[in-house]
């Protein structure tokens, strides 16, 4: 488990995390869903063995944190995150930063030896649920000193929280859950910096984040 200090609402709460869920394979558009599984493979990925599909990662390796320390062939992937807290849902951004090299042979290991971050600020899922297509997803590395825009697209491209949560493990207090990413644009890449954000177009608003990665000697 872990205690993070998250802005609910308005309202900062010490929040006790049990489990940490990360949705993989969650696109609604199966065409897009099949370029994506493409654009892993390219790097060596195999397939998943079902499409959503749910890793556990330990809830100790998520972060508020501006920096984390990962190897140099990791990469983050921005998405929407589900909290469920006091009975209640909310919605966040978070990373879910991945080791690309042990990817290739796999995903899960890959997932659960990273830090994930997460934007500490939350909203109540109960506020957008009704829009919830129309929120936007977007990521930014950094390249040869220059911001570049990695991910951009809405969670209309998303399997809706409806149908995530009933395919999903229960989603009971102290559960977090990373829903899935979208493509990258020039394909996956690692990155030592990384700005994430989901924005709210309708009530005007959004959540976002950075954090620098400091790469790990690997030593043989």
């Amino acid at each position: 488990m872990t205690e993070l200090t998250l802005d609910l609402g308005g309202s900062e709460t010490a929040i006790r995390i049990d489990t940490a869920i990360v949705a993989g394979w969650t696109g609604r558009n199966r065409e897009a869903l099949e370029r994506h599984m493409a654009e892993l493979e390219a790097l060596g990925v195999p397939r998943p063995s079902a499409a959503p599909i749910f890793y556990r990662v330990s809830a100790a390796l998520l972060t508020t944190a501006g920096t984390i320390e990962s190897t140099a062939a990791s990469s983050g992937e921005a998405e929407a995150v589900l909290l469920q807290h006091a009975g209640r849902l909310w919605v966040g951004a978070g990373s879910d930063h991945t080791d690309r090299e042990v990817e290739t042979y796999s995903v899960a290991v890959s997932k659960q030896m990273c830090e994930k971050p997460i934007a500490s600020q939350f909203w109540l899922y109960d506020d957008i649920v009704g829009h919830w297509d129309d929120l936007a997803v977007r990521s930014w590395i950094v390249e040869a000193g220059a911001e570049v825009l990695y991910q951009e697209g809405t969670l209309k491209a998303m399997l809706p929280p409806e149908d995530l949560l009933q395919a999903s493990p229960p989603l009971s207090d102290g559960v977090l859950m990373f829903c899935g990413t979208l493509a990258a644009k020039g394909g996956i890449r690692p990155a030592r910096e990384f700005h994430y954000e989901l924005r709210d177009p309708v009530l005007g608003r959004q959540l976002s984040s950075y954090y620098s990665v400091r790469s790990l000697p690997l030593i043989s």
